[in-house]
């Protein structure tokens, strides 16, 4: 799986692995199990930065069935809109970087 331009910006957190994996799927419901797969951690590691996650309301609950819930992204939260800024920004520095012409002396 190839590192996301905010985790090579970010560092390995798993926490930032978890957001990025989140901002991915933004709009998408999704279980805990699905981040676990989706953002490559450990369910233990998961479950370590989980009450912060909630703490810090980065996810919202969007349905919930038996003992299983579903979660999205909290697009309106200020962490997280500022997080798809820093995005938004590294992926034009990208873009620009590629876009650039080679100039040989």
């Amino acid at each position: 799986m190839e590192k996301s331009l905010l985790v090579r910006f970010l560092g390995e957190n798993p926490i930032f692995k978890i957001i990025d994996f989140l901002i991915e799927n933004k709009g998408t419901e999704l279980t805990k199990k699905e981040i676990i797969e989706g953002s490559g951690i450990a369910r233990a590691t998961l479950f370590k930065f989980w009450p912060q996650i909630e703490e810090q309301e980065i996810v919202t609950i969007t349905r919930k069935f038996g003992k299983t819930k579903l979660y999205t992204l909290n697009s309106k939260n200020p962490i997280i809109k500022k997080l798809l800024e820093l995005e938004s920004i590294l992926i034009e520095k990208a873009l620009d970087k590629k876009n650039m012409p080679e100039i040989n002396i």
